[in-house]
């Protein structure tokens, strides 16, 4: 299920927000469906509970993830309106380093847009979002 790179830069809290988003996306963890407990997803993946805890709260404050007391924690959905501003400017900078990468490695802009639909349509399952 949550697979994590112990070499790369990203925390490891963020990568596992970042992997129960992308099973959501993709319809691999629906609605509804229980994820395992912060004990358990520390001993699968031998890291700390309290960092499984990090990802859970955060995930949990950004209203995709739910724990009922005494019976676990459950995929929420992805929300219709999940917009925080914080979040799509700290995105938008780290995007913009990553195309400054792009143009340095001879795309150009036509190159560059065809790449992130390509991936837009990875994300969303074959859906455009328009």
């Amino acid at each position: 299920m949550i697979q994590l790179d112990f070499r790369s830069s990203q925390p490891i809290y963020e990568q596992i927000i970042s992997q129960y988003k992308y099973m959501m996306l993709q319809g691999y963890l629906k609605k509804g469906e229980p994820i395992p407990s912060v004990r358990r997803l520390a001993l699968e993946l031998n890291i700390t509970p309290g960092t499984v805890s990090k990802a859970y709260r955060e995930l949990e404050q950004q209203g995709l993830i739910e724990t009922v007391r005494g019976k676990g924690t459950f995929a929420a959905g992805m929300p219709e309106n999940m917009r925080n501003e914080g979040v799509v400017r700290k995105v938008r900078e780290e995007l913009k380093e990553q195309f400054i990468e792009l143009i340095c490695q001879g795309l150009d802009k036509k190159e560059i847009i065809r790449l992130v639909e390509e991936i837009m349509e990875e994300l969303k399952g074959g859906t455009s979002g328009d």
